[in-house]
């Protein structure tokens, strides 16, 4: 299977989409793990966990969350975007204060309205905007911040370290980590271990359907703080798990994250190799290690012209409208551990506007 090309307008493209980042969606153990538990377990436990729907294949999975992250203990639910509501509904009435970055994901936003305070935006990963909201609402207070670890329309991470300095000790970061989980630090435990926090007081919430390549969510931290999950949270409480021949893909994609090194070895490389194209010719390259590239083109025009610039190298035009970008739309490329050298280099020119001859 040819795991990093689409057929766009009948031709064969390399595609830059999405955030499949390991391509392990289509993983042949994962694939087999998935048709081994359809015909093992079927479809679904078809009740919610707290009734007759508490099947051995979550608890095991949440176990195996908890070792890949080193945490005290998992919970598991039935997807990413849920995984910040089931916590704002546990710890709801708990703070003083919501404080979000204004480019926060919508499940953060959505997140936030649960935690039954007064809400207060802050600009953009801006360590000094949230000093000055401590300022403002006083050291006695405790907030709780929401924010991305790393955002998925560009690839920045949260200046984690700074909050934590500016933040009283009784307060709690929701840091949803969708998209660095699996991709971020030297073992893939997401943006703490790649800016080199480790803090209790850092929920961290991630998703199975990006490096994992999978599908459900889960919510990592002490056994406190699940307990309080699993008794408290009516999403929780209310909602169908996970599909349990997904669970059972879920379980190989850990191992195979956790055994397979060459995986993050390649995407490392793959993007380190795309930011040296781009600064060999001057252009922008972020200072951060993230997979994601963005693009915002001043006008449409410019627009028009990298379309015709990518579909020139043969690479599908990501152009997308997303919340936390540019409301006018911009392109987004997602790099993998599966594309080749060929495939970075062509986005590199694309990027640059270097034909595939070398000029301009």
């Amino acid at each position: 299977m040819d795991r990093t090309y689409v057929l766009y307008r009948g031709r064969r493209f390399s595609y830059f989409g999405g955030c499949d980042y390991y391509r392990l969606s289509s993983h042949p153990t994962i694939v087999a793990a998935l048709v081994a538990g359809l015909k093992k377990y079927g479809l679904t436990a078809a009740a919610s966990r707290k009734t007759t729907g508490n099947h051995f294949l979550y608890e095991q999975l949440e176990k195996r969350l908890a070792g890949f992250f080193g945490t005290a203990d998992a919970v598991l639910v039935s997807n990413g975007y849920a995984t910040n509501l089931v916590v704002a509904q546990a710890l709801a009435g708990g703070f003083s204060h919501v404080l979000i970055d204004q480019k926060a994901h919508a499940s953060l936003v959505d997140a936030s309205a649960f935690f039954d305070g007064p809400i207060i935006n802050f600009s953009h990963r801006d360590t000094v905007a949230v000093s000055r909201i401590m300022e403002r609402i006083g050291r006695r207070s405790r907030p709780v911040l929401l924010t991305d670890g790393m955002f998925s329309h560009d690839g920045g991470l949260a200046p984690i370290n700074g909050y934590l300095r500016s933040l009283p000790r009784n307060a709690v970061i929701l840091l949803d980590d969708a998209h660095g989980a699996g991709i971020l630090g030297k073992t893939g435990k997401g943006t703490p271990e790649q800016l080199g926090v480790r803090s209790d007081r850092i929920v961290q919430t991630i998703s199975l359907g990006k490096a994992f390549g999978v599908y459900g969510g889960a919510i990592l931290g002490a056994r406190s703080l699940c307990d309080r999950i699993r008794d408290r949270s009516r999403l929780f409480g209310g909602n169908t798990p996970p599909p349990l021949p997904l669970v059972n893909a879920a379980l190989q994609a850990v191992r195979i994250l956790r055994s397979d090194r060459s995986l993050p070895h390649r995407l490392r490389r793959n993007v380190q190799i795309l930011w040296s194209e781009l600064r060999q010719t001057d252009s922008p390259a972020p200072d951060w290690p993230s997979p994601i590239i963005s693009v915002v083109p001043p006008t449409p025009a410019q627009a028009r012209r990298l379309t015709k610039q990518l579909v020139g190298q043969r690479i599908y035009p990501s152009f997308i409208r997303y919340p936390g970008g540019a409301a006018a739309g911009y392109f987004r490329f997602a790099i993998s551990s599966e594309h080749s050298v060929r495939q970075i280099v062509s986005l590199a020119r694309a990027l640059t506007g270097v034909t595939p001859d070398g000029s301009k």
